[in-house]
């Protein structure tokens, strides 16, 4: 058994959430610098769908993700 895959986290489900919490926060600074913490704030808790809430909804999808990356897989090895 190599060492690469004996590792926990090392696979396709952390890389994932990793990089959707790295563009939810690309997205969340550019959006502060953009408008201001006022004006984020605002579209935060609006009634409309916006970048804001589809990037707490990234970082949400990212963190089970990376969850489900460090979970114990039923792989028996010999």
């Amino acid at each position: 058994m190599s060492h690469e895959y004996s590792r926990r986290g090392r696979n396709w489900f952390t890389a994932m959430g990793v990089l959707f919490i790295v563009m939810a926060g690309i997205i969340i600074v550019r959006n502060m610098i953009l408008w201001s913490p006022g004006f984020f704030y605002d579209f935060l808790v609006g009634p409309e769908i916006t970048n804001e809430k589809i990037s707490v909804a990234m970082i949400i999808f990212g963190c089970i993700m990376i969850g489900l990356g460090y979970r114990k897989s039923d792989v028996k090895t010999k």
